[in-house]
């Protein structure tokens, strides 16, 4: 249930962890956790994205957009959350897209267990044999392995759908660049990759469907174009 005593700000990660929705502090429209973002204030007194929801202290949430963010820091709404002087930087808004997945990689868990395969002739066959459970294509690869991989999906599924709403296709994953995939996958030269079943799998698309609704919520009007397939 929500805090009614104190709406913009909740009583810490260990505590009401039943709770589904939860107030966006700027438009006061209450939304699905999954939609929105918490932040908490550091020990220095910054205010810092807790995308894993689990850091200590009370957390002020936000709708996941950058548009969101950009004006709860133009509007001093940390401050006025957590009823003290807080340092919201300029910088908060483009949240690094790796802020996503962790602050420790070796830790990932879709690193381990076989639940990835890399390379365009790997990812042929797992798409031909209809193992793979989504599509990865590095932001800055090239169009042609793209084309090609993607016609071979497209014919064994038919529907498939881009980034932003993939939950009405087959998951296509474009939001990380070769160089953040090598360090995501933990390979080397990451331009193409299929996901697999499994649990660890299905993490990574969690991620990566948070992230995609963040950076697409401005262009589409709506923070619902990713939502969780669960």
């Amino acid at each position: 249930m929500l805090a009614l005593a104190d709406p913009d700000l909740d009583n810490g990660p260990r505590t009401d962890r039943s709770a589904t929705m939860r107030m966006c502090a700027v438009s006061r429209e209450v939304r699905p956790i999954g939609e929105l973002i918490r932040f908490v204030v550091s020990p220095q007194g910054e205010v810092v994205p807790d995308l894993k929801r689990k850091l200590p202290g009370r957390g002020l949430w936000l709708t996941a957009s950058r548009q969101t963010v950009a004006e709860a820091v133009r509007r001093n709404h940390f401050s006025k959350g957590f009823k003290r002087e807080i340092r919201a930087q300029a910088t908060l808004p483009p949240i690094p897209r790796l802020c996503w997945f962790g602050a420790q990689p070796r830790r990932w868990p879709w690193r381990q267990g076989g639940q990835v395969v890399s390379g365009f002739s790997k990812v042929e066959g797992a798409l031909a044999e209809g193992q793979a459970q989504a599509l990865i294509h590095a932001s800055d690869g090239a169009a042609d392995g793209i084309r090609k991989l993607d016609a071979i999906l497209r014919q064994k599924h038919g529907n498939i759908g881009e980034s932003q709403d993939f939950p009405q296709g087959f998951p296509i994953i474009n939001v990380l660049t070769s160089a953040e995939l090598d360090l995501a996958l933990g390979r080397s030269n990451v331009i193409h990759a299929a996901l697999l079943a499994g649990p660890a799998s299905k993490t990574f698309l969690s991620r990566c469907q948070i992230l995609v609704r963040y950076r697409m919520a401005d262009d589409d009007k709506t923070a619902n174009a990713a939502r969780n397939s669960d």
